[in-house]
């Protein structure tokens, strides 16, 4: 059944994305999207108040993630920047304007994907996140994940990409899909790195741009073996 209307709700800082469906959408799919629209509002309001390491104290705005609970799609991130600890979104500097530009490549609007980090504040001078601030985060991303069940994550930059591909090289498998303890996980470059580097930016567009081609191969995966499992840890089950 076709999605007819969006809805932006605004809760805090974090903006929810609520679909609303045809009047004939099963009931039992409206109440699964509706508790996983209640489990990432009840996730943004403790990574809100989140006291779990030493990030809190030196954020202006906790970012918990955005987009709307029954995305095809997640997109996981590094960690916030400036601009997002400022507004407490992911992805509203010069990094996410690109990320828009490459969604749009691909046929998506940023309404229609879940944009998340591996930390949910920022790291003090934008410096990488520390292994001890993405453990005390990964819980809050395990939670999102399983909420929002999406048939594809794709990890934005070397830190994401370590919680699925650990030990990995992104030069070696960016744009590969590879089934990940069942679900489908496509490592790829993260934006700024594109910015910073331009001998990437074509790399970047053209893993964006297989996107839709990486859905249909997954939703026809899970027609005949549908996933289990939350996402975690690295291994490698299959190359598609």
């Amino acid at each position: 059944m076709t999605k007819i209307e969006w809805m932006s709700v605004r809760l805090g800082t974090l903006a929810f994305n609520v679909t609303a469906f045809q009047m004939a959408l099963p009931s039992n799919a409206c109440a699964i999207i509706a508790l996983a629209m209640d489990e990432l509002q009840a996730i943004a309001a403790e990574v809100r108040a989140c006291q779990r390491c030493a990030l809190a104290a030196s954020r202006k705005h906790a970012v918990p993630g955005e987009g709307p609970a029954d995305a095809e799609i997640m997109l996981i991130g590094e960690g916030p920047g400036f601009h997002e600890d400022q507004q407490g979104r992911p992805f509203v500097g010069p990094s996410g304007q690109f990320l828009n530009e490459l969604l749009a490549s691909a046929g998506y609007r940023r309404e229609q994907v879940f944009i998340a980090n591996v930390v949910k504040c920022r790291p003090p001078g934008n410096r990488d996140p520390l292994p001890e601030e993405i453990a005390a985060c990964d819980e809050y991303l395990e939670r999102q994940i399983r909420a929002i069940n999406p048939k594809v994550i794709v990890t934005l930059g070397r830190y994401s990409m370590a919680k699925f591909f650990s030990g990995a090289k992104i030069s070696a498998i960016h744009g590969k899909a590879r089934r990940v303890n069942g679900r489908v996980v496509v490592a790829m470059y993260h934006p700024a790195a594109a910015l910073h580097q331009p001998a990437l930016r074509e790399a970047v567009e053209e893993d964006f741009r297989r996107l839709p081609e990486i859905i249909r191969q997954a939703a026809q995966e899970a027609e005949a073996d549908p996933p289990s499992g939350a996402a975690s840890g690295g291994e490698q089950l299959s190359l598609f």
